[in-house]
């Protein structure tokens, strides 16, 4: 198949969908697929064009056999409602023309968000007479306002105008957790049309290994420590002062440490918070290179999972596959009903708190601690899990054949070869 893959991130950056879409584009052309990606110069999460990429409209990269297409973006690091929305229509209008510089693809996969560009997307579509997949990463504009990211009622109105309009004039959507299912049934998707593939996490490359000879514990200085991590994006879903309350709940245990891993900007702000709560026993970290996060992952005890109590059904945190394969317990402060709660108890792999409590989270810290039998029973339960559910060999074969049932389906249509044209569904993960 000629694949192309419309994704506003991918690689080099290094956290958020940027590396799973890379593993998708390259796992896809190592099963003998011709992939091209459409995406913008590289920004993630410092929100700032890297230095080799600044200054530049165009550039075309082979990439270990992926021909990626890169295309200029107006963004600032400090962004407002405007710049935001300046920001996703650079890329819709830089990127067009970039995605006519190539074969005609047999499908393409869009990754949402963000929202706007469905627009050159279903051009694309129109045009070249080619089905859409939406892979819905987030669901928009539900995210944003339940946060508090959007207030203007015109923008909302926008925005749910241009949701509907997506998941109308896609193919198929894919989605990576049963809640998003259920929030776009609600919203008048039709349930056949929606197939459910997790996020995945290479379970090779991320493994339960032993805190002994870590290099990454002696290089910051937490030997004997019992490490409490949270590391990755940190926005407005996940409130992670929270984390720095339990931290202060927890100072009189000076081998507990927690340790959080992310964007310089957002650890300047947590930095204030930390002096004053007096949280002494917080370690603030940036974002690590991809290659010590097998290291890091195992130099903890706990991996946390923050979300606020409003974020019910449409979030879901890709670090979850990432701590259950490192075979670490989780604990997740996150809300009961929430698509993170629900996989969690699925996987075995961890313990749910109350949401937005540092009481309930720092008591669940200290029983892990206090009971290391408990942590590594959940350990091993979430790396099985892992193994069983968030592989990605799994995920690949999930995505190539839905890819492969489309296209057959659409070639054997436009052929009028009815004994080819099944209307099965794909089953889905």
């Amino acid at each position: 198949m000629h694949i192309l893959i419309y994704s506003y991130n991918y690689h080099p950056e290094p956290i958020g969908i940027a590396p799973l879409m890379t593993e998708l584009a390259e796992g896809l052309v190592q099963r003998g697929h011709q992939v091209r990606v459409i995406t913008g110069m590289p920004n993630y999460p410092q929100r700032e064009i890297y230095d080799e990429y600044r200054g530049k409209w165009y550039v075309t990269e082979q990439i270990n056999g992926v021909t990626i297409q890169r295309s200029y973006l107006r963004i600032k690091s400090k962004p407002n409602l405007i710049d935001r929305l300046l920001l996703e229509l650079s890329f819709v209008f830089t990127s067009l023309p970039q995605a006519f510089k190539g074969r005609r693809p047999d499908v393409i996969i869009l990754t949402v968000p963000p929202l706007f560009g469905t627009l050159p997307v279903t051009i694309l579509g129109w045009l070249y007479n080619c089905p859409v997949v939406l892979n819905v990463q987030d669901i928009l504009p539900d995210a944003a306002v339940r946060i508090g990211l959007l207030k203007n009622k015109w923008m909302i109105r926008t925005l749910a105008a241009l949701e509907k309009f997506a998941y109308r004039s896609a193919h198929t959507i894919s989605v990576i957790a049963d809640g998003f299912r259920e929030n776009l049934v609600n919203k008048g998707v039709p349930v056949n049309k929606i197939v459910c593939i997790p996020n995945w996490v290479n379970v090779n490359f991320i493994c339960p290994l032993p805190k002994q000879n870590n290099s990454w514990i002696s290089s910051h200085q937490i030997d004997g420590k019992f490490v409490v991590l949270y590391s990755g994006n940190i926005a407005l879903t996940q409130g992670l002062e929270t984390v720095i309350e339990a931290a202060v709940c927890l100072r009189h245990i000076r081998e507990i440490v927690f340790v959080i891993v992310g964007e310089s900007i957002a650890l300047q702000r947590l930095q204030k918070y930390c002096l004053l709560n007096g949280a002494d026993n917080v370690l603030l970290l940036p974002l690590q290179p991809r290659e010590k996060l097998p290291e890091m992952l195992a130099a903890s005890d706990v991996g946390l999972i923050v979300q606020k109590r409003n974020v019910i059904s449409f979030n879901m945190p890709s670090k979850i596959p990432l701590l259950l394969a490192s075979g670490r317990p989780i604990v997740g402060s996150v809300p009961a009903t929430g698509t993170a709660a629900k996989a969690i108890k699925l996987s075995g792999g961890g313990i749910i708190v109350e949401p937005e409590s540092p009481d309930a989270m720092a008591a669940a810290v200290h029983d892990l601690y206090a009971n290391p039998t408990l942590g590594a029973r959940l350990g091993n339960a979430g790396r099985q899990f892992a193994e069983e559910n968030y592989s990605f060999e799994q995920a690949l074969n999930r995505y190539e054949g839905l890819l492969s049932h489309i296209v057959a389906n659409r070639k054997s249509t436009i052929g009028n070869l009815p004994k080819l044209n099944s209307k099965k569904s794909v089953v889905d993960g």
